[in-house]
């Protein structure tokens, strides 16, 4: 796998000043937890979903997540494994490449009986995504996914998602958040990453953003993910990736924009015609929320429309600039400190205080790449839309 790898190749090269590099499931946790992107959620009941796979994997999807929760009703779930069960098989039937592919499960004996039921097909399977994770009930989740891994030889990762109401009530939120770092330091080699489940916070008080406003501006919404961050997403060794919440706007149909969107503005590179094309898409919304999750310390995000994944990985594509900054933090002689400026000029970077965020950008840079000086959002967007 490799982020814009169905870009071609001559098109990529003059994107990048150092193109995104290749990884696999079985490449290690840091690199696959930055890698993650934007995290295609869809069904189990879907029909076809094999071959849905396969196309999402042909346009540049990394990671997808195979929902068994709340995506389905209470009366599907069988059928839904044993639609998975299925669709495991015929991807493997195929012996072609597929995304990073986790289970969202309902209850920890899910997990067991599934690894059990897809046999041999379980190499296809990164892992499983924990619903309603708190201490107490994470416990018998994660207790089931070594289990798993044991029974099946395969290493898999657990992606908790944070959404609970005793995560967002003010009177409980430092006891359970206390008791998550706890349980998710105890199995840190399993944890993937964090999720956060934003749609379930909103609920609690009968919410619901509008396509003009981010989860930042929900205010309730956005204490918790400042707190969250706050204890689970520091840059000491202790923290984890922790994913952004999902965008729940798309218009009718898998196309982003109409074809006369896609043809001279996009080609001549203009920023305010794109910018417009956006608006009318209901997607600047999601440009401003993808930004805010970066300055807040997340990366990545949940996705369940196919045209939102696109604009999440332009917009993790590290700048030439970043990059020029980081390199410069973190060179050997800077070591014991100082103040530099920085080779664009238009700043001052403090070697000790910019460490861990040069070091996160170095990480980033590695799995999606690094931009040439003139490339920007707009250029990566339409070459990913054209392919």
């Amino acid at each position: 796998m490799r982020h814009f790898g169905h870009i071609p190749s001559v098109k990529r090269a003059g994107l990048f000043h150092r193109e995104p590099a290749e990884f696999t499931a079985e490449s290690p946790a840091r690199t696959l937890a930055a890698a993650l992107g934007a995290t295609l959620y869809s069904p189990g009941t879907r029909p076809r979903l094999a071959a849905a796979v396969r196309k999402q994997a042909a346009r540049g999807v990394v990671s997808m997540v195979l929902c068994l929760e709340d995506s389905i009703s209470d009366a599907d779930v069988e059928a839904g494994e044993d639609n998975l069960v299925r669709e495991f098989a015929e991807l493997a039937a195929h012996g072609t490449d597929v995304p990073l592919l986790f289970i969202r499960v309902r209850e920890p004996e899910q997990i067991t009986d599934l690894v059990d039921r897809l046999g041999e097909t379980i190499h296809l399977l990164s892992g499983f995504v924990l619903p309603k994770f708190t201490e107490n009930r994470g416990r018998a989740f994660l207790e089931a996914l070594v289990e798993a891994e044991r029974t099946s030889g395969r290493r898999l990762f657990a992606m908790p998602v944070l959404e609970s109401p005793e995560l967002l009530h003010l009177e409980t939120r430092v006891e359970t958040l206390a008791g998550i770092a706890s349980i998710t330091d105890k199995y840190r080699d399993h944890v993937l990453a964090l999720r956060l489940g934003v749609t379930d916070f909103c609920s609690a008080y009968g919410l619901r953003r509008s396509p003009e406003m981010t989860a930042y501006d929900v205010k309730v919404v956005a204490h918790v993910i400042s707190d969250v961050v706050n204890v689970l997403g520091r840059a000491d060794g202790t923290g984890f990736t922790i994913t952004g919440p999902v965008w729940e706007y798309f218009r009718p149909g898998e196309r982003m924009f109409k074809p006369q969107l896609r043809r001279s503005p996009f080609l001549e590179g203009r920023a305010e015609d794109l910018r417009t094309a956006l608006i009318e898409h209901d997607l600047d919304g999601l440009l401003r929320e993808i930004e805010l999750d970066r300055a807040n310390g997340l990366l990545g995000k949940t996705c369940i429309h196919p045209t939102h994944v696109l604009p999440v990985h332009a917009l993790s594509v590290v700048s030439h600039e970043e990059w020029s900054d980081a390199q410069d933090i973190l060179r050997p002689e800077r070591g014991g400190g100082g103040v530099l400026r920085s080779a664009y000029t238009n700043k001052m970077n403090e070697v000790k205080p910019h460490r861990a965020w040069a070091e996160r950008i170095l990480l980033r840079a590695e799995v999606f790449g690094v931009a040439k000086e003139d490339v920007g959002f707009v250029e990566l967007l339409t070459a990913g839309l054209t392919g």
